[in-house]
């Protein structure tokens, strides 16, 4: 057949062709995937041992982590404290309303009006804002104002408008405020 007709000397060229074919097969199906795979994999070793070093970090603080959770958590129960009744907004607002009164009627001054102002959602916080028209003296108003400021309740004045009722005697004031009193709502308290 074919290795009876070719001489000696061609079938060594043949021989030494094919060992060739044989060598650059190996080297572009074996031997360079497995060095690209290798360089690859030494390059990811940096990266890799950075990322194994912060983890480790993160496991060595994790005491420190858990008291710093358990601290964060307790000041949002505190926060969360100081917010009126989780129900509804309407509630929320009679809640206000009532809370207002009484601060006005300790401070001695006189309530001329009230309404409630539509909630105004401020992300995860409800917002229950109520206006009231208060009357007397600056005095009395002041009082009226820090007694706000240090009520248990978080509570924000928005808005502040202050005129004199009788021009001729400024002795009474009429005070306008829109005080917001703050609800999460959709979370039940456990």
């Amino acid at each position: 057949m074919i290795g009876g007709s070719l001489s000696r000397r061609e079938r060594t060229i043949v021989g030494v062709g094919g060992m060739a074919l044989v060598v650059v097969l190996g080297w572009v199906f074996v031997v360079q995937p497995i060095a690209e795979r290798s360089r690859l994999t030494s390059e990811l070793v940096p990266s890799r041992s950075q990322v194994l070093v912060r983890r480790l970090d993160l496991v060595g603080r994790k005491e420190a982590i858990a008291r710093e959770l358990d601290a964060t958590n307790s000041e949002i129960a505190r926060a969360s404290a100081r917010f009126l009744t989780e129900a509804a907004p309407a509630v929320a607002a009679s809640e206000l309303q009532k809370l207002t009164k009484d601060m006005a009627a300790q401070a001695n001054t006189e309530i001329r009006s009230e309404r409630i102002l539509p909630p105004v959602e401020r992300g995860e916080i409800l917002e229950i804002p109520v206006e009231i028209a208060v009357s007397g003296e600056i005095r009395q108003l002041v009082d009226l104002l820090s007694r706000l400021e240090a009520a248990p309740k978080l509570l924000t004045v928005q808005d502040l408008r202050v005129r004199v009722v009788n021009v001729s005697q400024p002795k009474e004031l009429l005070a306008t405020l829109t005080i917001s009193g703050y609800i999460l709502p959709g979370k039940s308290k456990t």
